[in-house]
C-alpha cells in the first residue's frame, strides 16, 4: 500500500481503537464510578449496558445510512459526536447524566464504525491487500480490548474521570486527521431511496430485544419474555417489510451466504464469552481479592499480548492455514483460559493465571481478524456498510449477552456474602464465557468440515 493508503488505515484503525479502549476502561473503572456517584449495581449496570444499547440497537442502520449517506460523512459526523458526549460522561455528577452520555456515545459508535469498515473494503480490492488491511484493523481493535483494561486501571488510579476524557483527546487527534487523509465522495444516488419504514422496525426490533437481554439479570423472567417476544414481533414486521421493498434497508439474500452467518455466529461467541470473562475477572479481583483498580489493569497486561500477535502474527497464519482453521484455534485458546478460571480459588497466585491470560490473549488475536474478513469476503462493495453493521451488531450483542447470562448465573450461584460464598458465585460465572467459546468452537467446526466437502467435492468433479 502506499503510504496516504497506510495514512488512511491507521486512522481507521484509530477509530476502532478507541472505541475499544473506551468499552474497556469503563469495565475496569465501575467500581469507583459507583462509589463517588453513590449508584446502586443495578443502575451500574446500565453505565454498560446504555452502550450496549445505543450501540447493539442502531448498529444496522448506521451501516446501511453509510452506504446510502455517504461513509466519509458518516464517519467524520459521528465522531464527532462520540467525542463531546464521552466528554460530557467526564464532567457527570449524576448516575442519569453518565447513562446518558454512554447511551448516545454508544449510538454514536453504532454509525461511526461501519462507517470506517466499509472505507477500508471499498478502497482496497478484494483479496490479499484487504485481507492484510482487515488484519491490521481488527489487531488494533483487539489491542484496544486488551489495553484499555490496564490503561483504564491507571486512569482511574488518577480519578475515574480520566477514563472520559482520554477518549476525548484520542477523538479530537484522530478527527483532525481524518478530514486530512479520508477522501472526498460524491453523495450515491441511492440516498433518495432510504428505507424509512424499515429503519424504524429494524431499530425498534433491536432496542426490544437488547434490552431483554441486558435487564435480564435485574427483572422478572415474564418481563423478560415479554420483551423479548414483541422484540421478535417487530423482527418479523421488519422482514415483511423489507419483502416488499423495492430498496430494502436490509437485503435478505445476504443472510443466505453460510460463511458470513458463520462469522456473526462466532462475533457474537468471541464478544459474549469475552464480555462477561473481563466484567466477572475484574469483580473477583476486586471484590473478592481486594485489589486495586490500578492492580487489576496492570493484571491484565498480559492479555495485551494480541496486540503484537494480531498484526504480525494472524496474517502470517491467514495465508498458510486459511480463515476457519485460524479461527478454530483462537476459539480453542479462549475456551482453555475460561476452563482455568472455572476451578479459581479465593487465593490462587497470580503467577498461575498469567498463563491462562496469556491463551486468552492469543485466542483473540487469531479469532478477531479472520472473523472480520469473513464476515465481509465476497459481497458486493455497495453492501460493505450492510456487511460491516451486521459485523458488529453480532458483537454488541454477543457482548450484551454475555455479560447479562453472566451476571444472572454469578448472583444465583452466590451463596452469601463471605470469601466462599462469593467465590461460588465467580466459579459458575465463568462456565458461562466456557460453554460460549465452546459454542463458537462448533460454528466454526462446521464450516471447516463445508470446506473439506467443497474441496472434495471439487477434486472429484475434476477428476
Amino acid at each position: 500500500m502506499s503510504p496516504r493508503a497506510w495514512g488512511i488505515l491507521l486512522v481507521l484503525s484509530g477509530a476502532i481503537f478507541l472505541e475499544g479502549i473506551d468499552v474497556a476502561m469503563m469495565g475496569v473503572a465501575l467500581p469507583a464510578i459507583q462509589d463517588d456517584l453513590g449508584m446502586s449495581t443495578a443502575s451500574l449496570q446500565w453505565v454498560v449496558s446504555a452502550y450496549v444499547l445505543g450501540y447493539g440497537g442502531f448498529m444496522l442502520l448506521g451501516g446501511r445510512a453509510a452506504d446510502l449517506l455517504g461513509r466519509r460523512r458518516m464517519f467524520l459526523l459521528w465522531l464527532t459526536v462520540f467525542l463531546v458526549f464521552s466528554g460530557l460522561g467526564g464532567f457527570a455528577d449524576s448516575g442519569w447524566v453518565l447513562i446518558l452520555s454512554r447511551f448516545v456515545t454508544g449510538l454514536a459508535a453504532a454509525f461511526m464504525t461501519p462507517a470506517g469498515l466499509s472505507i477500508i473494503t471499498t478502497s482496497m480490492p478484494e483479496g490479499p491487500q484487504r485481507n492484510r488491511a482487515l488484519l491490521v484493523y481488527a489487531g488494533i481493535a483487539a489491542a484496544g480490548f486488551s489495553l484499555g483494561l490496564v490503561v483504564g486501571g491507571l486512569l482511574t488510579g488518577l480519578h475515574w474521570r480520566w477514563v472520559f476524557f482520554a477518549p476525548v483527546i484520542l477523538a479530537a487527534i484522530i478527527l483532525v486527521a481524518a478530514l486530512r487523509l479520508l477522501p472526498h465522495e460524491e453523495r450515491p444516488a441511492r440516498a433518495s431511496g432510504f428505507d424509512v419504514l424499515g429503519a424504524i422496525t429494524i431499530t425498534a426490533a433491536m432496542l426490544l430485544l437488547v434490552t431483554a437481554v441486558v435487564r435480564a439479570p435485574e427483572t422478572s423472567a415474564a418481563r423478560t419474555a415479554s420483551t423479548s417476544a414483541a422484540g421478535l414481533l417487530v423482527l418479523a414486521v421488519f422482514v415483511a417489510v423489507e419483502r416488499r421493498s423495492s430498496a430494502p434497508l436490509v437485503r435478505l439474500g445476504i443472510l443466505r451466504s453460510a460463511p458470513l452467518v458463520r462469522a456473526n455466529i462466532g462475533a457474537v461467541a468471541l464478544a459474549g464469552s469475552f464480555a462477561g470473562f473481563q466484567f466477572m475477572l475484574v469483580q473477583y479481583l476486586q471484590h473478592l481479592r481486594g485489589w486495586s483498580a490500578t492492580e487489576t489493569g496492570l493484571a491484565m497486561l498480559v492479555v495485551g499480548i494480541d496486540a503484537v500477535l494480531a498484526p504480525v502474527l494472524t496474517p502470517r497464519l491467514v495465508a498458510r492455514f486459511g480463515n476457519t482453521r485460524v479461527i478454530v484455534a483462537g476459539f480453542a485458546s479462549a475456551s482453555a483460559t475460561y476452563a482455568f478460571f472455572t476451578g479459581i480459588g479465593a487465593d490462587t497466585v497470580y503467577a498461575a493465571m498469567v498463563p491462562a491470560l496469556l491463551m486468552l490473549g492469543v485466542g483473540f488475536a487469531l479469532a478477531y481478524g479472520p472473523l472480520t474478513i469473513a464476515a465481509t469476503d465476497n459481497i458486493a462493495e455497495a453492501e460493505q456498510g450492510l456487511a460491516g453493521g451486521l459485523f458488529n451488531t453480532s458483537f454488541q450483542f454477543g457482548t450484551a449477552l454475555g455479560l447479562a447470562v453472566a451476571t444472572a448465573v454469578n448472583i444465583a450461584a452466590t451463596t452469601s456474602d463471605t470469601s466462599g460464598g462469593l467465590l461460588d458465585g465467580y466459579r459458575a460465572a465463568f462456565v458461562v464465557p466456557l460453554v460460549t467459546a465452546a459454542l463458537g468452537l462448533v460454528v466454526t467446526l462446521g464450516g471447516l468440515r463445508g470446506h473439506r466437502g467443497l474441496r472434495g467435492h471439487r477434486a472429484e468433479h475434476a477428476g
